[in-house]
């Protein structure tokens, strides 16, 4: 590809998602408000029914609501990634049949709109953080390769999943379930150390986990992703085959996609 081409995609690129950003609201009185205002209410509802409700201690002397924060926040950029990716080609059939288009940029712009409001939820994060008293420290520069590694995983299931559901409408079903049932198996606002040890290193297979875990290892615990160089190494593994899985389904079944459309 020349220089050129990729220019012209990149552009593309930033137009669509700026598009996607705004058309996905424009229709509600509330507009892009309605982005931030549906995590933030869940935010509120877990911290009041656990905190308020069931009287939740600090976790390792961190007020409940922080620890909560650090580990639902990649999940909502994981949970919207994942699902708008999902139907991102089929949304927009009329671009598939263009042969000059490049499909591959549809679930990319729905990434990157979902990593705007991500970005957004972040900096409210550290906010909240500081406004408890925790100030910056060298431990959430870290939060950038987090970031990315989030990225690299949604971009590999969504390459798969996009592909495979217009073959197989069910898909869209069956990752929504999947992504219910996954944010009460992933330990967000519960910890590893209430399961029986014989079954912890199952769900450190999760890599959802590893990002949350690293986000509150940024925030909270002060401890580096080198430090932990096993779950690293099995996250980094998923995630490599979740890309090249992705990106070898897409390419294969892409001729197709016109024809079934």
């Amino acid at each position: 590809m020349t220089l050129s081409a990729v220019l012209s995609a990149s552009h593309l690129l930033v137009v669509m998602s700026k598009n996607e950003f705004k058309s996905r609201y424009s229709s509600n009185y509330a507009g892009i408000l309605w982005a931030f205002i549906q995590p933030s209410i869940t935010i509120a509802i877990f911290w009041f029914v656990f905190s308020v409700g069931f009287k939740s201690a600090p976790i390792n002397n961190v007020p409940f609501i922080l620890w909560l924060i650090a580990g639902m926040i990649p999940w909502f950029f994981f949970a919207e990634a994942v699902s708008s990716t999902t139907t991102s080609i089929l949304e927009s059939s009329f671009l598939v049949k263009k042969i000059a288009f490049q499909i591959i940029l549809l679930p990319i712009v729905k990434i990157i709109s979902a990593l705007a409001i991500h970005l957004f939820f972040l900096f409210f994060m550290l906010g909240m953080f500081m406004y408890y008293g925790y100030y910056p420290t060298y431990y959430w520069i870290q939060l950038i390769y987090y970031v990315i590694s989030s990225i690299i995983l949604v971009i590999g299931i969504g390459l798969f999943a996009s592909s495979v559901v217009i073959f197989f409408r069910d898909l869209n079903q069956i990752i929504g379930m999947g992504i219910q049932f996954g944010f009460w198996l992933t330990p967000i606002f519960w910890t590893l150390s209430m399961l029986p040890q014989q079954y912890i290193w199952i769900f450190k297979l999760n890599p959802i986990y590893y990002i949350s875990q690293g986000f509150r290892d940024s925030l909270i615990g002060g401890v580096w992703f080198w430090e932990k160089p096993i779950e690293t190494l099995i996250f980094w593994i998923i995630n490599i085959f979740l890309l090249v899985l992705g990106m070898i389904v897409f390419n294969k079944l892409r001729p197709h996609f016109a024809d079934v459309i």
